[in-house]
């Protein structure tokens, strides 16, 4: 798989020992950055590199997940779930088809942060799992909020 990282300044170790690992694990990964104190900037930017198509997923790193969590959801096609423990890492791949992964490196340690982006990249969603329709409603309605715009 294809993985793209960011991060802001404060988490730019903890998004580097996770790329290594990611590395570790077989996977190309690239690096968007974690200069910019804007952290929405390389978040949007990783999403906008995953739901484009050219890296399989992302995952960006701030003090919390959140901000760059929030930040990655405004960009169509792209679906970020800031993540906290393993089970959560395992679902969003498997239930909710998250393509981007956020974590907070003032959250979680580092061996926790490992264990849960290895469990995300492990698995993949079922298109013809009984959360389908779930998942379609999100799309759906993404979409709809696109063509409210056209026509406004």
């Amino acid at each position: 798989m294809k993985i793209v990282f960011g991060s802001d300044p404060n988490a730019t170790e903890f998004k580097l020992n996770l790329l290594d690992f990611v590395k570790e694990l077989g996977h190309e990964v690239a690096d968007f950055g974690s200069d910019d104190p804007i952290y929405a900037n390389v978040a949007i930017k990783c999403a906008q590199a995953v739901a484009s198509g050219e890296y399989d997923r992302a995952i960006i790193v701030c003090g919390t997940g959140i901000g760059v969590s929030i930040a990655a959801n405004k960009v169509q096609g792209a679906y970020a779930a800031c993540i906290h423990d393993v089970y959560q890492a395992q679902r969003a791949a498997l239930s909710n088809n998250a393509n981007v992964i956020t974590m907070g490196s003032q959250i979680i340690g580092e061996k926790l942060a490992r264990c849960m982006v290895e469990e995300y990249l492990a698995n993949t969603f079922d298109p013809n799992s009984r959360s389908k329709d779930k998942v379609l409603r999100i799309v759906d309605f993404e979409n709809e909020q696109i063509e409210e715009l056209k026509t406004a």
